[in-house]
C-alpha cells in the first residue's frame, strides 16, 4: 500500500514507482508540501526513498490540466493506443520491468533513438551511456538497415534520433544516414558533442548533403567552467567552432544544456541569449535537468539541491532574460505527459523583441494538426527545427514548382513564409526520470523510445534507468555496463 501522507503535505496523486536500491515494483505517492510536490515511496526490503518533482510555480495541478488546453488546439489524443503485433508484449503488471511496449503503453512512437555506437571520444562526469574510447564494436550496417526496416513496420513516419556514444566517431555515419534516407526518415537528428564538427572542415556539409535534418548539440553554457565539471574538459571553443560550421552548411542546430544545480543553472538564461543571437542557425534550446543514471558513484539521485525540476527552469528562463522571453509562451507539450516537458514557440522579431507563438500554431503550414498522421507530424517536426522546408521536403504553402511567368503571389508567400521561419526558435525542456523519480503513469505515456538490439521500443526513461549500485532493471537492454558505470549521474539527451 501507498505511504501514509506527513503531517504537512496532501496526497494529491498515486501511482506505481521503483525502489532506488533493487527496482522493484512500489507504490507511490505524489504529496503537495506549500507550493512544492514530492514523490514518496517504500520498499519492505530497503525502506522509504523520497524525490522533489516539482519546485513553485506555476501550479502543479494547473500544469497538468493545461495540457487538455494544448492536446484540444493541437489534435494530439491525450490517449494514443497504439498496439503493436511485432513488439514484445508485457504484462500491465510488470510494467516497467518488462517494457516493449505492450497494450498498456499509451502513447504512440513519436521518435527513435538508434545508439549507433558505444564509443566516444570524451569520458563526460555525467554520461547516461557511461560510454568510452574502447566501448567494444559498433553494430554493423546491416544490422541497422534492419533496425530501420523494422521502424518502418512497428512505427512508420517516425523521427530518428542517431546516438550512442559518439556518433561521429563512426566513419561510416554517413552510409547510416543514407540509409534513413532510403526508408523515407523524414527528420534526422544527431546527438553529438560536436568535438568532430569543429574540427575537421567539411564534415558539416558532408553531413548534410548526405540527409541530416538538425544536430542536437551538447552545449552547457557560454563560460568554461560549465564544461570543465559537467564534461571533463575545457570545450567552449569547441562549442562555438561548432556552431560555426552548422550554420555555414546550413544545418539547423538545437543546444542541448544538462542543468546540475550550483554548476550552470546561471547558465539558463544567456544560453537562451546566446540561441537569440545566432539564428538562423540555431533553431532552439532543448534545457535537460539532470537525471541520476548511468555513470559516478554515490546516492545522491534523492537530495533536492541536486534536483532542478522543470518549473525552475521556466522560472529562470524569464528571470535570467530579464523577461525578453515571455513565461506565457510555455506550456505541457502535446505528445508525453505533462509532468514531463514544457515547449515554447518564439519569433525574434526585426527590432530584437520576442514574442510567443500560441499553441495552435504547431505548423506554419496552412493544414490543422488535427487528424494529421505520424509522417505529417514528423514533416512539421522537421521544418520546426531545420527552419527550412526545402531541406524537409516541400511546404504546403510553397509553389510546386518554378513559374515561368515571373514571381506569383505563391512565391511571395513562400519567400515571406521562410523569412519568418529564420525568425522563430523553440525552448523545450524534458526532465527524464531516473530510479528516485519514475513514475509509471508518465512511461506509459512516453513517446521518446529506444530501439533495443533485440527490436524491441523501450521507452528512454526505462532504457536507461540503472539502481543506485548501477544495475539495469530486470531485462538489461543495454547489456553492456561495465565497471565504469556504478551509479548515479547522468544528463539526459546528449549524453
Amino acid at each position: 500500500m501507498a505511504l501514509p501522507p506527513s503531517a504537512m503535505s496532501q496526497t494529491i496523486g498515486e501511482t506505481v514507482s521503483l525502489c532506488p536500491v533493487c527496482l522493484r515494483r512500489v507504490p507511490a505517492s505524489l504529496e503537495r508540501v506549500g507550493q512544492d510536490v514530492v514523490m514518496r515511496k517504500h520498499c519492505p526490503e530497503h525502506g522509504s526513498a523520497r524525490a522533489i518533482i516539482w519546485r513553485g510555480p506555476p501550479d502543479f495541478e494547473e500544469w497538468r490540466a493545461a495540457r487538455q488546453d494544448v492536446t484540444s488546439q493541437t489534435g494530439v489524443s491525450e490517449l494514443v493506443n497504439s498496439p503493436r503485433a511485432e513488439v514484445a508484449r508485457g504484462v500491465a503488471e510488470d510494467c516497467p520491468t518488462r517494457c516493449g511496449l505492450c497494450d498498456a503503453h499509451q502513447q504512440a512512437t513519436c521518435c527513435v533513438l538508434l545508439e549507433v555506437t558505444a564509443r566516444c571520444d570524451l569520458g563526460c562526469p555525467v554520461c547516461f551511456a557511461a560510454s568510452a574510447a574502447d566501448r567494444g564494436g559498433d553494430p554493423p550496417l546491416a544490422e541497422i538497415a534492419a533496425w530501420l526496416g523494422h521502424l518502418d513496420r512497428v512505427a512508420p513516419g517516425c523521427n530518428v534520433q542517431l546516438s550512442g556514444g559518439e556518433p561521429t566517431v563512426r566513419d561510416d555515419l554517413l552510409d547510416i544516414l543514407a540509409l534513413c534516407q532510403s526508408h523515407g526518415v523524414a527528420f534526422i537528428q544527431l546527438n553529438t558533442n560536436g568535438v568532430r564538427l569543429a574540427r575537421e572542415p567539411g564534415y558539416a556539409e558532408r553531413l548534410a548533403e548526405a540527409g541530416l535534418s538538425t544536430v542536437f548539440l551538447q552545449f552547457d553554457g557560454v563560460h568554461e567552467e560549465p564544461y570543465r565539471v559537467l564534461r571533463g574538459a575545457p570545450l567552449l571553443s569547441l562549442k562555438l567552432a561548432a556552431v560555426e560550421r552548422c550554420a555555414a552548411a546550413g544545418l539547423g542546430v538545437v543546444l542541448v544544456p544538462t542543468l546540475l544545480p550550483g554548476v550552470n543553472t546561471d547558465q539558463i538564461g544567456p544560453v537562451v541569449d546566446f540561441a537569440l543571437a545566432n539564428l538562423p542557425a540555431v533553431r532552439g534550446v532543448h534545457f535537460q535537468p539532470i537525471s541520476y543514471f548511468g555513470r559516478v558513484e554515490g546516492e545522491v539521485g534523492g537530495g533536492d539541491d541536486r534536483r532542478c525540476t522543470l518549473p525552475e527552469v521556466v522560472r529562470a528562463i524569464v528571470e535570467q532574460t530579464e523577461g525578453r522571453v515571455p513565461a506565457a509562451g510555455f506550456k505541457p507539450a502535446a505528445c508525453e505527459h505533462p509532468s514531463c516537458s514544457f515547449r515554447g514557440e518564439f519569433m525574434k522579431l526585426p527590432n530584437g523583441r520576442v514574442v510567443a507563438l500560441g499553441t495552435a500554431t504547431e505548423s506554419t503550414c496552412a493544414e490543422p494538426a488535427r487528424g494529421a498522421t505520424a509522417a505529417e507530424k514528423a514533416w512539421r517536426t522537421a521544418v520546426r527545427w531545420t527552419g527550412s522546408t526545402t531541406r524537409a521536403r516541400r511546404c504546403c504553402c510553397a509553389p510546386t514548382a518554378p513559374s515561368e511567368a515571373g514571381p506569383s503571389v505563391a512565391d511571395s508567400w513562400g519567400r515571406i513564409v521562410e523569412e519568418m521561419r529564420g525568425r522563430t526558435f523553440s525552448i523545450t525542456g524534458m526532465a527524464f526520470q531516473d530510479a528516485w523519480t519514475v513514475d509509471l503513469e508518465r512511461l506509459r505515456h512516453c513517446c521518446l523510445h529506444v530501439l533495443s538490439r533485440d527490436l524491441r521500443l523501450v521507452p528512454f526513461c526505462v532504457y536507461n534507468l540503472t539502481s543506485v549500485s548501477g544495475a539495469h532493471i530486470r531485462g538489461a537492454w543495454r547489456g553492456r555496463l561495465d565497471a565504469v558505470s556504478r551509479g548515479a549521474v547522468a544528463g539526459g539527451g546528449s549524453r
